[in-house]
């Protein structure tokens, strides 16, 4: 049975990682045009405000008056996920 430990462990940790992946690391509401993955400075152009919502799987979901007006970024998966989710964690 202990031939399996890798595979079930590096299982478990994928798991985790998803679910760790889908949460809120940060929401900024702003009307700055100058974040640093902001390619659309239109949304915030005179004074108009934002709500950016960062997720652990790198995604930053912005929100207008209530609506997703933009997707920042691309998600995570794979290794690159395990390593982000091993690095925080």
């Amino acid at each position: 049975m202990t031939q399996y430990y890798d595979v079930v462990e590096r299982q478990r940790l994928i798991n985790e990682a998803t679910d760790w992946a889908e949460k809120v690391k940060v929401i900024h509401a702003h009307s700055l045009d100058s974040m640093y993955y902001d390619n659309r400075p239109e949304d915030t152009a005179d004074g108009k405000g934002v709500t950016d919502v960062e997720y652990n799987s790198g995604v930053i979901v912005r929100h207008q008056n209530g609506e997703v007006i933009h997707t920042f970024g691309t998600k995570l998966t794979g290794d690159a996920l395990l390593d982000s989710y091993t690095r925080y964690n």
